[in-house]
């Protein structure tokens, strides 16, 4: 049976997957860049080290190549978003490293966008939506836009129609989490730390400037940051962060809705993975929301594996 190969490499995250000719997901192989104690990010040129380290013992983990199947396309991330101008130099080392497997194998590759590989993944794992324009509501590390989503075959038209005016709601949870002494990123160590305060505690309150579809988190991250200083109570600040963070999301996700007549929403991105947001939002809103499994929220390759199967069968015309 046929193998298409997906490779992403996006700010903190090595990827490599691999799905069969159905579609069924053969390997998912990861490995997260390391951020000094401390730090909030790497510089790009630290980003291409890292996966250039990385790709050589992903790629030897292929499961295509000890399962008996075959290659037949490859696909991966060459730039952020599918708009003019986009681009990041952590994800040519993936591009580059795709096109060579693609040659060695003699089969096609495919490029694509790193957004378009979180809407493919999410699509996959969450089933849906099933219409073929819907809200997407992309949250990460370095995003928060709402997207009005149209889905032609194995690519995806956006328009951004909302989202952050400043920081990003991973950029909110970050920061807060470092200024704590958390690793990085901080997501998963910030959610663990409010798990202590949902019985005992009342969230810290943070409030989040919303108008319209757009939102702002500097404000609440600045006010954050002061609580900490002045003692307060770790745990209740971090839950705190994510109410903040869920209250405004419902806001302004039902002012997109609104104002493109959608109901269908697709939620991406590692942000997404967090708990606390999704059973706000689905106590909260009326809209048909899509959540991926948590695993596939966060950065992976299955998107652009998917992308490599759909668009070889546009190239054969099945």
């Amino acid at each position: 049976m046929d193998a298409y190969i997906g490779f992403d490499t996006s700010c903190y995250t090595t990827s490599v997957a691999v799905v069969d000719s159905e579609g069924r997901l053969v390997s998912d192989h990861r490995r997260g860049l390391t951020v000094k104690k401390g730090g909030r990010g790497l510089r790009q040129s630290e980003g291409v080290f890292q996966h250039i380290k990385n790709l050589g013992g992903l790629s030897r983990s292929g499961d295509c190549f000890t399962v008996g199947l075959n290659p037949a396309a490859v696909a991966a991330s060459a730039k952020p978003r599918p708009v003019e101008g986009s681009y990041m130099p952590v994800f040519t080392v993936g591009e580059n490293t795709a096109r060579i497997a693609a040659a060695v194998a003699g089969v096609p590759f495919f490029a694509t966008t790193h957004q378009e590989n979180h809407l493919m993944a999410g699509l996959w794992s969450a089933g849906g939506p099933p219409s073929m324009r819907f809200l997407t509501v992309h949250l990460s590390g370095g995003t928060t836009e709402l997207l009005d989503t149209v889905r032609e075959g194995a690519e995806f038209g956006v328009k951004i129609v909302g989202g952050t005016k400043d920081i990003s709601a991973g950029q909110f949870v970050d920061r807060v989490g470092v200024a704590m002494g958390l690793p990085f990123p901080c997501g998963p160590y910030l959610e663990k730390l409010a798990d202590g305060a949902v019985n005992t505690a009342q969230p810290m309150s943070l409030q989040c400037f919303t108008e319209g579809a757009d939102i702002s988190f500097s404000g609440p991250e600045t006010a954050a940051t002061r609580l900490l200083e002045s003692g307060g109570d770790k745990a209740s600040i971090a839950l705190g962060v994510f109410t903040c963070i869920a209250r405004g999301l419902g806001r302004i996700i039902d002012a997109a809705c609104e104002q493109l007549g959608l109901q269908d929403v697709l939620l991406v991105g590692g942000v997404c993975c967090n708990r606390y947001i999704r059973e706000y939002l689905e106590a909260n809103l009326k809209n048909n929301l899509y959540f991926p499994k948590a695993k596939y929220c966060s950065d992976n390759a299955v998107g652009a594996a998917l992308i490599a199967l759909e668009k070889h069968r546009e190239m054969k015309g099945i």
